[in-house]
């Protein structure tokens, strides 16, 4: 029985227009299909001119009607990227069913060399478009589009990670100039570090040569302005780090309960993971990339470890929890399990078991937030008064 969704065409349906995407920083390539025509037309409009692109909508939707004597629906496509979401926000305003594909999901020729142009890809997400709204299943992958201010709720998140980042980055560049002379580092991340700095010599008693000295106090005072940046984000986190709707901040509040899960640590999964309604343990597993991915075909078979195919940052943060989870709640159930297998395994095997137990913690976690049962054995913070 074919499956059907939300661009199926029903019966007594006059048809469909589709439209597929093309989406480039100079040049948007639109790609459409009318009902009354076989062949396929191309238009180009320039990079983020939605006028235009609605003007050109249009014009096929009012030629199909004169052809048709029927006003046809409209169904279009782009692959998720830099455009991010506010195109299928508009789009879907203005009355047109959009998807956005994933397009790692999107079935390409792998016969020989892949020839790969605009023309080729708009005319291929045109067909997967219209297999889609026929209602075959597993064709594509939807991205779920999150709403704005769930989108907006994430920012803060990710740019705390990109800060930490950024801050290693600086801390290793002044070891590496310094270590490079043969001087010792000290802990950059103090405020007194320079005058500490102007006191070390080298085993020849000089003092930091002047341009590695110039380099370095330009280097320090990035590090400087970004442990600012990141004190500003701790220092008000309703305000400055986490301003999501009621649910998330219910989902977050939820999840600090536990002993381990700092407002960082909720916050990063409430919006990179648990603002997706999961129908089961296994979709949770794969958005984080931690599912298996089994490789067989006639009499072999093996496992090819984890798919890594999810979200990479749900995927650090959950590893990272993993960790201190054993830290912070010894006693629970799941870090007995963890400890029986890993207890006097190799280093390699406590790697593969942590994976194990990320993938285990976090199916835990979307249950207890979900049905509001505790992890077995786990300790909750006493409530404030």
């Amino acid at each position: 029985m074919q499956a059907s969704n939300v661009c199926t065409p029903t019966w007594g349906h006059i048809g469909t227009i589709f439209v597929a995407l093309e989406l480039g920083q100079r040049s948007w390539l639109v790609t459409v299909h009318s009902p009354e025509r076989d062949k396929i037309s191309r238009h180009t409009v320039s990079g983020g001119n939605y006028v235009g692109l609605l003007a050109l909508i249009e014009r096929e939707r009012e030629r199909s009607t004169r052809a048709l004597g029927a006003s046809p629906a409209v169904a279009s496509c782009y692959e998720a990227g830099y455009d991010g979401f506010w195109l299928h926000r508009l789009l879907t305003a203005a009355g047109i069913t959009n998807h956005v594909f994933d397009p790692a999901s999107i079935a390409v020729e792998q016969r020989a060399r892949r020839v790969k142009t605009d023309r080729i890809d708009g005319e291929l997400l045109l067909r997967t478009l219209m297999a889609h709204c026929r209602g075959e299943p597993r064709v594509v992958r939807i991205v779920r589009v999150p709403g704005p201010e769930q989108e907006d709720a994430r920012r803060a998140t990710r740019e705390r990670d990109r800060l930490i980042k950024e801050q290693g980055a600086h801390i290793n560049r002044i070891k590496a100039l310094l270590r490079l002379l043969g001087f010792p580092v000290g802990n950059p991340r103090r405020r007194g570090w320079l005058t500490w700095l102007a006191a070390q010599r080298d085993w020849q008693g000089r003092a930091v040569p002047p341009h590695t000295l110039a380099e370095i106090r330009r280097e320090y005072a990035r590090l400087m302005l970004v442990r600012e940046q990141l004190a500003a984000l701790e220092e008000r986190p309703e305000q400055a780090q986490f301003t999501p709707a009621a649910e998330m901040t219910r989902r977050r509040d939820h999840l600090s309960r536990l002993k381990g899960l700092g407002p960082a640590f909720s916050g990063t999964l409430s919006h990179e993971v648990f603002y997706k309604d999961f129908r089961n343990r296994r979709q949770v597993a794969a958005y984080l990339g931690l599912a298996p991915s089994p490789w067989q075909s006639g009499t072999t078979s093996r496992q090819q470890g984890i798919s890594k195919a999810g979200n990479p940052r749900a995927r650090r943060a959950a590893i990272e929890l993993a960790w201190l989870w054993l830290r912070h709640q010894p006693d629970s159930a799941l870090t007995q399990w963890f400890h029986a297998r890993a207890v006097n395994a190799s280093k390699r095997i406590k790697r593969i078991a942590i994976v194990a137990l990320a993938r285990k913690l976090m199916v835990t976690l979307w249950r207890y937030l979900t049905t509001g049962l505790v992890p077995e054995g786990a300790v909750l913070k006493p409530v404030k008064a």
